[in-house]
């Protein structure tokens, strides 16, 4: 039925962010746990990492629900092939463009800078017990999203579905936020996306 075809797409969605993205926040909820691990050994309250990449993966699926959305209008737009790519060079074009000038933005890089810093992220925002750790992880979620959201339209480019596209953006998600050199990273590809953009268009 409709209802079963559209809470499949957003599992699908919620499942996909979550595997492409959990990997390059290894590090925030790493250092979370260390904290924790060493409050745990003194005796003092501790908060289980879990709540804390609970936060992270809440904010994740309310992505991933509105993408789900997204797609569901592209199809009933007919702008989506069956592998789920755009079917329209303009649609295609204009998305590279946007995610291309998307790297170049203030706010692509202020948020690029708090999911670079996992320590002073912690150690300037820690809130003490669950709900804090709660909150913690639903902020640094949300600048994750900040981060990254114009790069998961490029699925809608390469194919939902189509996995070395899948891999391509979670390998540049994790060496902007990993990498020693990270921010020039994100404006080199973005340079690149905006420029294949415009080689789509040309076509």
């Amino acid at each position: 039925s409709l209802r079963l075809t559209k809470l499949a797409i957003n599992l699908m969605w919620i499942v996909m962010m979550t595997g492409m993205m959990i990997p390059s926040a290894a590090p925030m909820i790493l250092t979370f746990a260390t904290i924790n691990r060493r409050k745990r050994e003194t005796g003092s309250p501790y908060t289980p990492t879990a709540v804390f990449a609970a936060g992270y993966v809440i904010v994740w699926s309310g992505f991933a629900v509105a993408a789900a959305l997204v797609q569901w209008g592209l199809q009933s737009a007919a702008l989506l092939t069956p592998a789920m790519a755009s079917a329209s060079p303009f649609l295609g074009g204009a998305i590279l463009i946007a995610a291309g000038a998307y790297q170049w933005t203030p706010l692509k890089q202020a948020c690029l800078k708090n999911c670079r810093s996992p320590l002073d992220f912690v150690l300037q925002r820690w809130r003490e017990g669950g709900r804090g750790a709660l909150s913690m992880g639903l902020e640094h979620g949300a600048y994750c999203v900040g981060c990254c959201w114009v790069l998961m339209g490029l699925l809608f480019v390469g194919g939902v579905m189509n996995l070395l596209v899948v891999a391509a953006i979670a390998i540049l998600v994790a060496a902007e936020k990993m990498a020693p050199r990270g921010a020039w990273a994100a404006r080199a590809s973005g340079a690149a996306m905006a420029l294949a953009g415009i080689v789509v268009l040309l076509q």
